[in-house]
């Protein structure tokens, strides 16, 4: 007989809370107003969240854009049923042009070969097409620099079939209040975006959850947020101490098992390489959760997860499949009982933040890690 779904479950556990998405989204549109359109960044899974049903959840609370990085993750939004605007961020390969107009969805361009592409496949299909124009103005990253573009909207106007819908950029520094570059490099976005012709009919846009939380002047006509729409600020725990009104809502859990409870002496070397040997009589609590599952190997001798509401070390490497923490202080411990990787247990709570700087990394990787590595389901 086949197993029945129930089952065959993992150990390890990813829960979204669909109300913690719901409440983020509406709390930040709030904050920027009912006239200034947000982008879900949905890419990445959505951040780990998963993006067909992220994407659903933030189109019932009011959504109706969405930003993608390749054209694979838009195409795939679409035939989930999921409506708006699909903005695919990172462009596409030649040959791919025609999806935009079998998907309905928006190119952010940032090369004269789009251009011609995009034209030619709107031609073939009697129809327009819009696109977003992407900027550099201080990222370092993808985008045409600011004095190429005259240029570049000249050729734009050469080719029928494509027009210019709006004009974006990307902030590098956002994420700290007291940097200067943020502002500076505003200053700069805006001389870009009175460059284009017919501007009341651009749609601008540049901030990202960082802009929107600490330089609201910057939100222009869109915004584009991720990492605030799943409950976590861009520059870690020290978001919560700038943000006074209500706070975001982290939506992401990890749980797994204990598998094996046992006993071992004075001096024993614990996991591989023997890099931590206990130093008494340790009980130890065994769990099916390592590297393999995006608990990285950098979180031996580190980490700390909740068991039965305390908190419990990581000691000795984390494996692929394993990894051992000492419950030597918690009383009645057994094979079964539930492990917090990342949430909350009795009074207790293990944040992405926190375990982010055990990684020596950001929260974002750390979401994108637990949440594309395991088991998710949706509460």
């Amino acid at each position: 007989m086949i197993p029945s779904p129930s089952s065959t479950r993992s150990f390890n556990q990813v829960s979204i809370d669909s109300s913690a998405l719901q409440a983020n989204f509406w709390m930040l549109q709030q904050k920027v107003g009912k006239d200034i359109r947000i982008m879900a960044m949905v890419k990445a899974d959505a951040y780990g969240h998963g993006m067909i049903e992220t994407a659903r959840i933030f189109a019932g609370a009011g959504c109706d854009s969405f930003g993608v990085a390749e054209i694979e993750e838009g195409i795939t939004l679409r035939c989930a049923g999921i409506q708006g605007q699909i903005f695919v961020l990172l462009g596409f390969q030649v040959s791919q042009e025609q999806l935009f107009f079998d998907y309905d969805l928006t190119p952010v361009i940032f090369d004269y070969q789009a251009i011609e592409l995009l034209s030619q496949a709107a031609v073939r299909n009697g129809k327009e097409i819009t696109v977003h124009l992407k900027v550099d103005c201080g990222m370092g990253r993808l985008g045409i620099n600011p004095s190429e573009l005259p240029d570049f909207l000249a050729h734009l106007e050469r080719f029928p079939g494509i027009s210019l819908a709006g004009i974006m950029s990307h902030f590098p520094m956002a994420d700290d209040p007291t940097s200067r570059q943020t502002l500076e490099m505003f200053q700069k976005y805006k001389q870009v975006c009175g460059q284009a012709t017919h501007r009341s009919l651009i749609l601008c846009h540049i901030a990202n959850s960082g802009g929107v939380l600490y330089y609201p002047e910057t939100c222009c006509d869109m915004v584009r947020l991720g990492i605030s729409l799943y409950g976590y600020y861009p520059d870690g725990t020290k978001g919560k101490q700038h943000d006074s009104a209500e706070k975001l809502v982290p939506a992401m859990s990890f749980t797994t098992q204990v598998i094996q409870v046992k006993s071992v002496p004075a001096g024993t070397g614990i996991s591989y390489g023997h890099t931590f040997i206990t130093g008494q009589e340790t009980r130890i609590a065994v769990l099916p959760v390592g590297y393999a599952d995006g608990f990285l190997r950098t979180l031996s001798n580190k980490a700390q997860v909740l068991i039965k509401g305390q908190r419990a070390r990581i000691i000795g490497r984390v494996c692929m499949n394993l990894c051992m923490a000492d419950i030597s202080g918690i009383e009645g411990v057994k094979a079964g009982d539930q492990v917090v990787i990342l949430g909350s247990q009795g009074a207790e709570t293990v944040t992405a933040d926190e375990i982010a700087a055990w990684m020596g990394t950001i929260s974002y990787e750390v979401l994108c890690l637990f949440g594309n590595n395991n088991e998710r389901n949706s509460i």
